[in-house]
């Protein structure tokens, strides 16, 4: 397998995180056309990660790729979840920020992490 398989899902990832930011620097009320553009780019990169889920049947298991695969998952729901929160609430409690703003860097580090090990063991 090679790395190149992966190429779409980072940089989704890349921009879903830019957009992020784009929409902290707009402020609330969060502008409608970023913040939709934020949440597409999510369900895309989602989208991807069940794409490549289809590479991990041919894969040997692992228990570090499979808790790396499992903590990478949980950062998606968790960034979905806060990101949800957010956006209902007028205010936002300091914990789901702060999950919010955590959960990428965990994501990216499990899954460039399992991509890695992936790529070493196929």
């Amino acid at each position: 397998m090679t790395v190149s398989k992966f190429i779409l899902p980072i940089i989704l990832f890349v921009l879903t995180v830019a957009a992020g930011f784009w929409v902290t620097k707009t402020g609330k009320p969060y502008n409608t056309g970023i913040f939709t553009l934020h949440k597409l780019l999510a369900a895309a990169v989602v989208l991807a990660a069940i794409a490549i889920a289809k590479f991990l049947k041919i894969a040997p298991a692992q228990p570090v790729i499979i808790a790396l695969i499992v903590l990478a998952a949980l950062s998606i729901i968790a960034l979905f979840a806060t990101g949800a929160l957010m956006s209902i609430q007028k205010t936002v409690g300091s914990a789901w920020l702060l999950i919010h703003r955590v959960a990428p860097f965990v994501l990216a580090g499990s899954s460039i992490s399992a991509i890695l090990l992936l790529v070493k063991t196929i």
